[in-house]
């Protein structure tokens, strides 16, 4: 009993030097800063890859409660040869039967210009800036 009363008291010792401490008492790493500074941001519990596409999400969902859009999906990926999938960030469904594919961009790089290309040339379909 007291080997076991020794071993608390050392553990409640070691947590109250640990809460007084500068330092976290464990190491963390600083978030990993995007390449175009994209801040990875969460809506309804959803994480999304920039506040854009969340803000972009949120309207969705406006959008759908207010009876404009059926319903949507989000990162639909599509194959492309080579072994290779593009994934498009939203697909929006509406009631007249209608499709749109919205790829929501801040910064428009030479690999998403030839895929987005690559994919309107194999599927029969036209995917949407935001």
């Amino acid at each position: 009993m007291t080997l076991r009363l020794n071993s608390m008291i050392e553990y409640q010792a070691l947590i109250n030097r640990m809460k007084h401490r500068d330092e976290p008492a464990i190491p963390q790493e600083a978030p990993r800063q995007s390449k175009y500074n994209a801040v990875i941001t969460e809506a309804m519990g959803i994480k999304f890859h920039s506040k854009k596409e969340a803000r972009y999400f949120m309207e969705l969902r406006c959008r759908q409660q207010a009876g404009e859009v059926l319903y949507f999906l989000t990162q639909v990926p599509i194959r492309l040869p080579g072994n290779t999938k593009y994934v498009v960030d939203f697909l929006e469904f509406f009631s007249d039967g209608s499709v749109k594919y919205i790829d929501v961009k801040g910064h428009r790089t030479a690999a998403y210009i030839k895929n987005k290309k690559q994919v309107e040339a194999i599927y029969p379909i036209k995917i949407i800036e935001v």
